[in-house]
């Protein structure tokens, strides 16, 4: 029996394991949203931008602090990095990203009259914004078919064979948009996510555990 599993999974055909592991996670994770705290697409920028390489959980240990000081993008465009350093100095790269958030609190007064863009290509113009923070801010407060490639999407995905092929993060993403439904993208990026986050973990995944044995290429090999 476990013999025909194997087979069956590395014979399985791509689309068959896209809609396989959708499945699942419709049926067993229906609720998957963002563990960052915010009340706007201001503050999920912040947020979003503080979180590279820093846990979400740290994160929003300084956010309601750096909310209640600059409401809004005029208040911390008024500000300087040093001031706002002080907020957020226990997030990785606190430096970097006082810089950033006073020029992206700019740039969005001057240019976007402080309405956060939906448009993933204006909003990598805001410093401190990558493509990832794009995506992120792009698919959760307008809910675009965009996918957020950050390290646990990158891990998961490779894992469990979505996107063996895919080297970088730009060809995950691109592979991920080509086979999920265009309505499940936004969610996917976060069933992806809290999967890396609290199952598929980097060093030692939960694999007695995880529910997408069935279609893991990763779950065979190590079986």
């Amino acid at each position: 029996m476990f013999t025909i599993f194997i087979g069956y999974v590395e014979s399985m055909r791509r689309e068959d394991r896209y809609k396989g592991v959708i499945d699942w996670f419709q049926a067993n994770v229906p609720i998957a949203e963002t563990e960052l705290h915010y009340r706007n697409p201001y503050e999920l920028l912040i947020a979003v931008i503080l979180s590279a390489q820093c846990t979400d959980k740290r994160v929003n240990q300084v956010t309601p602090a750096l909310y209640e000081a600059f409401p809004g993008p005029e208040a911390l465009a008024a500000s300087s990095p040093e001031v706002v350093y002080e907020y957020i100095k226990s997030v990785s790269y606190p430096h970097n990203k006082a810089k950033h958030l006073v020029g992206m609190a700019k740039m969005l007064t001057d240019v976007f009259h402080g309405i956060v863009p939906s448009d993933v290509n204006e909003l990598q113009k805001l410093p401190g914004v990558g493509r990832k923070t794009a995506n992120v801010v792009a698919s959760v407060v307008y809910n675009k078919p965009v996918m957020a490639v950050d390290t646990h999407v990158f891990r998961v995905s490779n894992r469990i064979g979505l996107t063996t092929d895919s080297k970088t993060p730009l060809e995950t993403e691109k592979t991920l948009v080509k086979y999920i439904p265009r309505e499940w993208v936004a969610k996917a990026h976060h069933w992806l996510i809290l999967h890396g986050r609290y199952t598929c973990l980097a060093r030692k995944p939960k694999c007695e555990t995880c529910g997408l044995q069935r279609w893991c290429k990763y779950y065979q090999a190590h079986s």
